[in-house]
């Protein structure tokens, strides 16, 4: 089954805290993994930042606004337990617990109200919404993220010849291949000879060299352009190859690179507008945001 969101999470939570034990978080996450029938692959997603599990993050979640509203506390740290009030409440046998369930405690609505003023569209937000806050801080960053790569190909597909070919030493190199930049500078661009652009070292030493291919086409590469490029590292005698485009590559073209010898990468133009990103190459930043949480050890009271 798909993996339930945090506010589904609620009260099978809570029953499974209604044994009145102490039970651990990751005694917990596991519990409610069996209950939902989760699979290792479902149970092996992850956040798209990839710091945290998604279903532990969205357990969790439904733990921390059960907490607030005093249907669970934690008499230690990491442990947790059910209150009076969540055994009441499982006696009463709600159909299902959630946001809109937990507002009718006091205490989850002094939390609410701390966060800050809501407008109506946020209060709707709040009570629909199946994500938790770091899933909707990723989502949101991660739709930024590819607005931005879309618009930084639309740029690369329409800059020059030469412009492309200095973008990509400038991404080679700042990912830490081609020696220096003017290393690398010199060594691209110039061979042209059988289907390679240039050659540079795979590291500052030049213990071993990477044969390049760039291309700024609007055309899908497909399998001729690619064994001519292999037939071409082949009259080298090279081993690592790299080809770049602002397209695409087909599917004939992406496995005829797994049924040879030599070592060749292929990097379409999605994938390069993601790497000027994460090595900040025609990007710059316009703001930085910090997520932080409680850290429990500075409250841990001797």
């Amino acid at each position: 089954m798909a993996i339930p969101d945090y506010q589904t999470c609620m009260l099978p939570l809570l029953k499974h805290y209604g044994d009145g034990q102490e039970h651990t978080n990751r005694e917990s996450i596991d519990a409610l993994a069996e209950e939902f029938d989760l699979s290792d692959e479902e149970r092996r997603m992850m956040l798209p930042s990839g710091v945290q599990g998604l279903f532990d993050n969205r357990v969790n979640w439904a733990r921390t606004y059960m907490k607030k509203a005093g249907l669970i506390q934690s008499p230690k740290r990491g442990v947790h337990k059910i209150t009076a009030r969540g055994t009441d409440v499982l006696k009463g046998k709600p159909e299902k617990i959630d946001v809109a369930y937990l507002r009718q405690f006091k205490e989850f609505e002094d939390f609410l109200s701390l966060r800050h003023e809501k407008t109506d569209a946020e209060e709707q937000e709040l009570n629909l919404n199946s994500k938790t806050p770091e899933e909707s801080l990723e989502n949101a960053y991660q739709k930024l993220r590819g607005d931005l790569a879309a618009d930084l190909l639309q740029r690369l597909k329409s800059c020059s010849p030469a412009f492309f070919e200095r973008l990509v030493i400038e991404v080679i190199v700042k990912m830490g291949y081609g020696g220096t930049r003017k290393d690398a500078g010199r060594a691209i661009g110039k061979s042209g000879d059988g289907g390679i652009d240039g050659i540079i070292k795979e590291d500052k030493l030049g213990l071993d060299a990477i044969y390049i291919q760039a291309k700024r086409w609007e055309n899908t590469v497909g399998r001729p352009e690619i064994q001519k490029f292999i037939g071409a590292l082949a009259q080298q005698r090279a081993k690592k190859g790299l080809f770049i485009t602002t397209s695409a590559f087909s599917a004939e073209a992406e496995d005829c690179v797994t049924r040879i010898d030599a070592k060749v990468v292929l990097i379409d133009g999605e994938s390069l507008a993601q790497m000027m990103i994460d090595h900040n190459v025609g990007v710059s930043t316009t703001g930085i945001y910090e997520v932080k949480k409680i850290d429990s050890d500075y409250f841990a009271e001797e």
